[in-house]
């Protein structure tokens, strides 16, 4: 059992991951049932980190709303140790870092995930391995870079959001993934596009972060897992 002396602060911690070192950062709730987050960045040959202005738009959104938040750089970023796997490692990466965060919040009420881009796959690939994860959001989804056919059936409700103008992620191959992922029963995939946003929503952050927290809130009342 770690010793609880992280303060309602946010430090800088090193979680042991399983090529080494991983570097991130964590701000906790005092409330011992308060809901947890994990929050997983853009592609690390493409300059994604945990300090991606997405990542940390949505970091403290989900921070106002009570929840104790992790988010870290996958291996080979900042100061985490070892070097780009290609999806694999970074998964393990984000497993590891999920464990240190239910490990300090033995007692919380529920647990989400939210990933950007490249973090968003990661994320999805996590919440079929974790049937704990109550939560996602998914912003902007690579659906058409990488095969998102392991959501068979996806586990968990949540809520793509991509922009109008994405030339990297095109609208319509979001489009077709929460189409078929509607198609299952037992889940709610909510879906929303931003005009005139681009991959990295550039001035349109606000926009973003409206999307989202109203969502996080309308779950949040509900008190439904679903």
């Amino acid at each position: 059992m770690p010793r609880r002396i992280i303060k309602n602060i946010m430090p800088e911690v090193i979680i042991n991951g399983p090529e080494g070192r991983i570097e991130g950062r964590y701000r906790h709730n005092n409330n011992a049932a308060a809901p947890i987050a994990l929050f997983l960045h853009p592609h690390p040959q493409h300059g994604g980190t945990m300090n991606n202005k997405v990542i940390y738009t949505l970091y403290y959104m989900f921070v106002r709303r009570g929840f104790s938040c992790l988010r870290f750089n996958f291996r080979g970023v900042g100061r985490s140790q070892g070097t780009f796997s290609r999806g694999e490692g970074e998964l393990s990466d984000a497993a590891a870092a999920l464990d240190w965060l239910q490990e300090y919040n033995e007692n919380a009420g529920q647990c989400w995930i939210a990933g950007f881009s490249f973090g968003a796959w990661i994320g999805m690939q996590l919440l079929m391995r974790r049937p704990e994860i109550a939560g996602f959001i998914s912003i902007a989804p690579p659906a058409n870079m990488y095969d998102f056919s392991f959501l068979a059936p996806c586990p968990s409700s949540g809520i793509m959001v991509t922009g109008s103008k994405d030339d990297i992620v095109p609208p319509d191959s979001v489009e077709k993934l929460v189409e078929k992922l509607r198609q299952q029963r037992g889940i709610r995939i909510d879906h929303t596009t931003i005009p005139g946003a681009n991959h990295f929503f550039t001035n349109k952050m606000e926009q973003l972060e409206k999307e989202v927290a109203s969502y996080v809130d309308e779950r949040l009342l509900s008190g439904k897992d679903n």
